[in-house]
């Protein structure tokens, strides 16, 4: 198989890494709204609205975020023990974000 580069040489991103890398960041994103949520519901003024709203699309997203990651394992040719790094990044807050920088620096989204 061959690899395109764009115009200064460097490699194309695979719409795997491309796909990986949206929905690990939509994830980090969901998370710090739900933590703003839970701030607002549990410390600052026992109003829920954040948590109603973020909770649903955190949910959706994590379920996203593992079947993205389980989908372009083997595109991207991932070890078990990567895959269960980007698995297990889902849980703490933001270390899907963590996560896809450790692996576009590493070359894991080339």
């Amino acid at each position: 198989m061959t690899e395109t580069t764009t115009a200064v040489g460097k490699p194309a991103r695979s719409k795997h890494a491309r796909v990986f890398r949206a929905v690990a960041i939509a994830e980090a994103l969901s998370w710090t709204g739900l933590l703003i949520g839970m701030l607002f519901k549990y410390v600052l003024s026992d109003n829920e609205i954040g948590v109603k709203i973020f909770g649903p699309i955190h949910g959706g997203i994590f379920v996203a975020y593992v079947l993205t990651v389980l989908a372009v394992r083997k595109p991207l040719r991932w070890s078990l023990p990567v895959t269960l790094a980007a698995l297990a990044a889902s849980i703490p807050p933001l270390f899907t974000w963590f996560f896809e920088l450790w692996a576009q620096r590493t070359g894991r989204l080339s």
